[in-house]
């Protein structure tokens, strides 16, 4: 399939390239996440949205660590019922501190894709404005390879940053 889209590409781009000029732009939307403002914003905003929750769980987990040093050196001296008691806090502390990493991650991701969806729909609309303001007839954002003079990822950046 992707031959066939390849080969369908190249005889569009070599018919029309008789016809008139054809420009191919090309965006790379890893660049846009990391470098653009609206990124970096959303990076930020993420962060200070999970960081308590994150501090929670390396708490959480710095107490089960300690809590099963513990253990380890006051099993000797344990009773059987004991023991098995500290133990079954150990299991529950352990179920609890896995089950809250798995909603954070959750949540995270959740919240991830919210952000970036929305700069994403914004870097989508600057390369619509680039592309029609400079006569591109076609942007491509994944390429195996792609001739650096193609690259149009710095105007969008740049344009990008400059709005509001």
């Amino acid at each position: 399939m992707r031959y066939f889209i390849t080969f369908l590409l190249a005889g569009f781009v070599s018919g029309a390239a008789l016809a008139q000029e054809f420009r191919i732009g090309f965006i790379n939307t890893d660049r846009i996440f990391r470098e653009a403002n609206t990124a970096k914003a959303a990076q930020t905003r993420l962060e200070q949205e999970f960081s308590k929750r994150e501090k929670e769980m390396v708490d959480m987990g710095n107490t089960l660590k300690n809590n099963s040093e513990k253990f380890e050196r006051d099993a000797p001296t344990l009773s059987e019922t004991q023991r098995a008691t500290r133990q079954r806090q150990f299991s529950d502390l352990d179920r609890d501190l896995q089950r809250k990493r798995r909603e954070f991650q959750e949540d995270l991701n959740a919240r991830k894709n919210e952000e970036f969806q929305i700069v994403l729909e914004r870097a989508n609309r600057i390369v619509k404005q680039v592309a029609e303001a400079e006569k591109y007839d076609l942007i491509i954002q994944e390429a195996v390879w792609i001739n650096p003079k193609h690259d149009i990822t710095d105007k969008v950046i740049k344009t990008i940053n400059a709005t509001k």
